[in-house]
C-alpha cells in the first residue's frame, strides 16, 4: 500500500483500536489454488504475540482452510471508513481554484502468519467471544445456552478456526492532513450535513490536530 508520510499512522495502539471497532475484515490469502479473499468478522488479541494476534472461523464448506498451510503468509485488510470528498468543499478552492476532487480513508493492513485450527474447544471459544462482544447492546443478548447444546455442537463442528500472528501492521489514515485546516473542517462538516459522519469526525479532529 502506497502511505505518504503525512498519511502514515504507526502508533500500535491507534490501530488496533481501529480493528476493534472495524472487526469485519477482508482476509487475502495465495494458497494452492492462487489468490483468494474472504470476509471475514475477527477477535483482535492485542496483548498477545509482538503486534497481536487475530482469531476468526470460516464455514468448514470453505476450501479457504485447505488452501493454505499453517505458517503461511496471509493479509487481512480493516476498512474504518472512507468518502467522496468534492473540492467545491475547500474553502481554498473558491479563492484559488487548485482542488480537486479526493476520496478520504482510513484503513489498516495487517500482515501475518496463519494457523488453522480445527478443534471444537477452540472454535467454541472464538463464537463465544464474538458473540458475548456484538451481542452486548441488545437489551436481551444472545447466547449459546439459548440453543440445545446438540444444536450448538452440530452448527461448531461445522467451522473451523483461524489465528493469524500479527507480523507488521501498516496504517493509513487519509484525512485531509496534507491541506491547509480551513479546507479539513469545511469538507469535514459537508461530511457530516450529509450524515458522513465517521469520515467527518475524525477530519475535524485531524484539523484540530493541526490547527495546535
Amino acid at each position: 500500500m502506497y502511505v505518504p508520510s503525512h498519511f502514515e499512522e504507526r502508533r500500535t495502539e491507534v490501530l488496533h483500536g481501529l480493528i476493534t471497532t472495524n472487526p469485519f475484515g477482508t482476509l487475502f490469502t495465495h494458497g494452492k489454488s492462487g489468490l483468494d479473499a474472504n470476509h471475514i468478522p475477527f477477535e483482535l488479541h492485542a496483548t498477545q504475540g509482538t503486534l497481536g494476534v487475530l482469531s476468526a472461523h470460516v464455514a468448514r464448506a470453505n476450501p479457504v482452510w485447505q488452501d493454505v498451510s499453517n505458517g503461511d503468509e496471509v493479509l487481512v485488510v480493516f476498512r474504518a471508513g472512507d468518502a467522496y470528498i468534492s473540492p467545491n468543499w475547500y474553502p481554498s478552492k473558491h479563492e484559488f481554484h487548485k482542488q480537486v476532487p479526493t476520496w478520504n480513508y482510513r484503513v489498516v493492513h495487517a500482515h501475518g502468519r496463519v494457523t488453522i485450527r480445527d478443534d471444537e474447544r477452540y472454535v467454541r471459544a472464538v463464537v463465544g467471544r464474538l458473540t458475548r462482544t456484538q451481542e452486548a447492546s441488545e437489551p436481551r443478548p444472545w447466547k449459546m445456552s439459548d440453543s440445545s447444546s446438540d444444536y450448538i455442537d452440530t452448527m461448531l463442528k461445522a467451522i473451523v478456526g483461524l489465528e493469524i500472528e500479527i507480523t507488521r501492521l501498516v496504517g493509513k489514515i487519509k484525512l485531509g492532513q496534507n491541506k491547509e485546516v480551513r479546507d479539513i473542517q469545511g469538507a469535514a462538516l459537508a461530511l457530516n450535513k450529509e450524515g458522513e459522519t465517521v469520515i467527518g469526525s475524525a477530519m475535524l479532529q485531524a484539523a484540530a490536530t493541526k490547527a495546535q
